[in-house]
């Protein structure tokens, strides 16, 4: 299979340089030139086997001709050894038509462990072959962070670089990312936002000579291999619930994009999704995209769902080439106004594909915090703020909805954000012992300014090069 990039000025890559490139030489984001597609008895002979060996069989129908099914099959269930729950994802139920889908049961309580665990993996298994080491960097508003370097971290061909928003992300999602003592994890809080980190990231890898000489790559969800590993619990979660001979609709608490993306690859594949519901906090860029055809940024609105917030929906990039036929020139010239003016208009004939397939809502702060509230006292179930944005937005949701289930991705432990959780329920959620003990670990990050020349000297001077002989 080959791969294109979004602004069509790239040549054409297999799976194993998208997955160490991350980003097109061109800016532009990496899609399949085609997509694989499963049979609706392939999809229901998903029901009942484990969560690794639906993931290996979704991955490998993107890269089986460079990666060999036993290694794949058994970097999967290495993967997801660790989760905490044996069906991976678990599906909990709150009422006769509404499901939640735990996506936090891995190493960092997070959704992003579910995709972060298997990357590593493949990176290690194709640099190791290729004797090559790389340079990860990777810009977080919070849980990418902690799950990269947990991934990541004592790996001898890696050195990982993470940005975060200096005073934006919770205490624990900092300390997961500043407390690993590995010496080729880099914890840089960068004076600004999400979405500065992210330029960063980008400007780094439009420096060709830094990006040669260093072999840098991308973790974040504009690494396609990302994206293709949480395909994986649409699929599993949708048998689970009577599909494919029944469609489901999904809420997604939506920062940058690639989660809920990873839906759409699901229903291309052939998976019968009835509607992908996109959910918004404060920062609401891509509710608005979609109810006005304008894609405009604004200021970012520091919230109680730090993951989310975020005006630079990376992924929507992806969306956008799809939903104008893949053609790359609209794409460069959506892509080019935002940089000279920050707002682009959806071409109408796009506008109306995406409306065909996604809907989109937004929960302000105190809606979050009141359905948090009113998910606990009549469910007993205590949701983290983000995975509360997406119930109220379901909410809002459930009467335009046909008959099919609704199920909302929980993307956090509660207890990652716990000052915001007892302020809506007036319980604190009780941290795992592994959230508990960061406490007591010693922070280690420099702080830098939002300056793309002063990054660049501070990765050259502590990256270990791009051979294994370096």
């Amino acid at each position: 299979m080959k791969y294109v990039s979004t602004r069509g000025e790239a040549p054409e890559v297999g799976f194993s340089d998208v997955l160490l490139t991350g980003l097109a030489p061109d800016g532009g984001l990496y899609v399949p030139r085609q997509w694989p597609r499963l049979r609706s008895d392939e999809i229901g002979g998903f029901a009942g086997r484990p969560y690794a060996d639906v993931a290996a069989d979704i991955l490998g129908r993107f890269c089986a001709d460079e990666i060999e099914s036993t290694a794949l099959q058994q970097m999967c269930r290495e993967a997801y050894a660790s989760f905490r729950h044996p069906a991976v994802a678990p599906l909990i139920q709150l009422d006769s038509n509404a499901w939640l889908l735990e996506l936090f049961r891995g190493p960092t309580f997070a959704f992003k462990d579910l995709a972060m665990q298997l990357l590593s993996r493949l990176m290690d298994h194709v640099l190791t072959a290729r004797g090559r080491r790389a340079t990860i960097v990777a810009a977080t508003s919070g849980d990418t962070g902690g799950s990269a370097t947990e991934a990541f971290r004592g790996k001898a061909n890696v050195d990982l670089f993470v940005l975060f928003p200096k005073g934006r992300v919770s205490p624990v999602q900092q300390r997961q990312m500043t407390t690993v003592a590995d010496a080729n994890v880099h914890a840089i809080a960068i004076d600004g936002s999400f979405d500065d980190c992210q330029a960063l990231v980008k400007g780094l890898f439009g420096n060709r000579r830094l990006r040669r000489s260093l072999s840098l790559a991308a973790v974040n969800s504009i690494n396609w291999a990302r994206i293709v590993a949480q395909t994986a619990y649409y699929f599993t979660a949708s048998v689970a619930l009577g599909g494919p001979a029944r469609a489901l609709s999904f809420c997604v608490p939506t920062g940058n994009f690639g989660d809920i993306f990873a839906g759409f690859v699901a229903s291309e594949m052939g998976l019968p999704i009835e509607r992908l519901v996109i959910a918004t906090n404060s920062n609401d860029i891509l509710a608005r995209a979609l109810q006005t055809g304008r894609y405009e940024l604004r200021d970012v609105v520091p919230t109680a769902s730090p993951s989310m917030d975020i005006q630079i929906s990376s992924n929507f990039e992806r969306l956008l080439w799809q939903a104008s036929a893949s053609e790359g020139a609209q794409v460069r010239r959506a892509m080019n106004q935002m940089q000279q003016s920050d707002a682009f208009v959806i071409e109408p004939a796009a506008l109306a594909w995406i409306r065909e397939r996604f809907s989109a809502d937004s929960a302000s702060e105190s809606e979050m915090a009141a359905t948090m509230s009113k998910t606990l006292d009549e469910t007993g179930y205590l949701a983290d703020p983000h995975t509360s944005v997406a119930l109220a937005v379901a909410g809002k949701q459930a009467s335009n909805a046909n008959a099919g289930p609704m199920v909302t991705l929980a993307t956090a432990h509660p207890a990652k954000f716990p000052n915001a959780v007892e302020a809506a329920t007036g319980r604190r959620p009780t941290p795992p012992a592994e959230i508990a003990e960061l406490e007591d670990r010693e922070e280690r990050f420099i702080i830098l300014e939002n300056d793309l020349a002063g990054l660049e000297r501070h990765i050259e001077e502590n990256a270990r090069g791009a051979s294994l002989e370096a």
